[in-house]
């Protein structure tokens, strides 16, 4: 038996077959963590909004109401539920599937069959908090509570983003990746960086979230299209930058 430090978290498994809900439950429990379990989609909705858990296991092709249904409904919440993280377990792999689901707010995608060690090591990395302390690969978060690029601000001790003085609504990990890309301003960060120390885990062989969530952030920061004065720049085979445009 191991000791583990994450014994009060609570995932919630939804999916519509028994044997996919036990075999998630009894890997999670073994990490320590407390299973709930739903068989589709308006149960889990029900057991999200009653019991809070800390993440959703979301299958997507589940009755009454799909996944992407669910990841829609539980985003526009106005409750506290509209942040709780969701990794989407699901047979479909095509990657129009995974850009959807990404694009609507999940945080992580996993596809059937999978090992049960991954998705263990993708739970713990979605529920680990942002290290302050050096990765392997050297990068240390700026420990200041603040940084300004440009016309962009960020301040992490109350999570607030804001361009020209205007707030910028983000989500959890949009803010963690911009935070990221702030702290090496002008530095190419690799894809697989980015999902170590934003998503906290090593490259499983998917780096599409990072993309998504780059596209994601680029509209934000320009929504319209004009130079916002800063800007996320791809630099082809390697990763992204955040640099300032002077807009």
């Amino acid at each position: 038996m191991t000791l583990h430090d994450h014994t009060d978290r609570t995932i919630l498994v939804v999916d519509d077959e028994a044997n996919i809900r036990e075999l998630c439950s009894i890997y999670l429990e073994r990490e320590g963590y407390t299973v709930n379990t739903a068989e589709d989609g308006e149960s889990a909705l029900e057991v999200a909004r009653t019991q809070s858990p800390d993440l959703i296991v979301l299958d997507l092709m589940l009755p009454k109401k799909s996944g992407y249904e669910v990841t829609r409904e539980l985003r526009a919440d106005p409750g506290s539920i509209c942040e709780v993280p969701i990794l989407m377990l699901t047979a479909r792999s095509e990657d129009v599937d995974r850009i959807v689901g990404l694009e609507l707010g999940a945080d992580d995608y996993l596809v059937k069959p999978f090992h049960p060690r991954e998705l263990t090591a993708r739970v713990k990395a979605i529920l680990r908090r942002a290290s302050t302390s050096a990765g392997r690969d050297g990068l240390m978060l700026n420990v200041k509570g603040r940084i300004a690029v440009g016309p962009l601000a960020l301040d992490w001790d109350r999570r607030e983003a804001s361009l020209h003085g205007a707030p910028l609504t983000l989500r959890n990990k949009e803010f963690e990746l911009l935070r990221r890309l702030a702290e090496y301003s002008g530095i190419v960060l690799t894809r697989e960086q980015l999902l170590e120390h934003v998503w906290g885990y090593e490259y499983f062989g998917e780096t599409r979230t990072v993309d998504v969530h780059i596209n994601q952030l680029r509209r934000k920061l320009s929504p319209d299209g004009s130079d916002p004065g800063v800007a996320i720049e791809t630099v082809r085979g390697v990763g992204y930058k955040l640099v300032e445009t002077g807009g």
